[in-house]
């Protein structure tokens, strides 16, 4: 299934932060905090026609920004990239 956002908008995939900490010590699931950083996979045309954003981008968002969407299985976040704070 392919999914393309209208309006402002992208689709993310969020970038998982490592589970250990640089000297060793494991992190649980429960005390890791959600990432704050995503690759765009597709963005809408109204956004391509103005070079903003760009799929393939890794990009840096609101920690409560988005909607979360599961597509084959994939956990996606469907945001406006007025909640983009900056390409990495």
């Amino acid at each position: 299934m392919t999914f393309k956002p209208l309006g402002k908008r992208v689709l993310l995939e969020r970038i998982e932060e490592p589970t250990t900490t640089a000297t060793g010590i494991i992190i649980p699931d429960n005390a890791k905090e959600k990432p704050l950083s995503g690759i765009v996979r597709a963005v809408s045309a109204k956004i391509q026609d103005k070079g903003l954003v760009a799929k393939g981008d890794k990009v840096v968002f609101a920690k409560y920004a988005g909607t979360e969407l599961t597509i084959d299985g994939k956990t996606y976040l469907v945001m406006n990239v007025d909640d983009l704070l900056g390409v990495l």
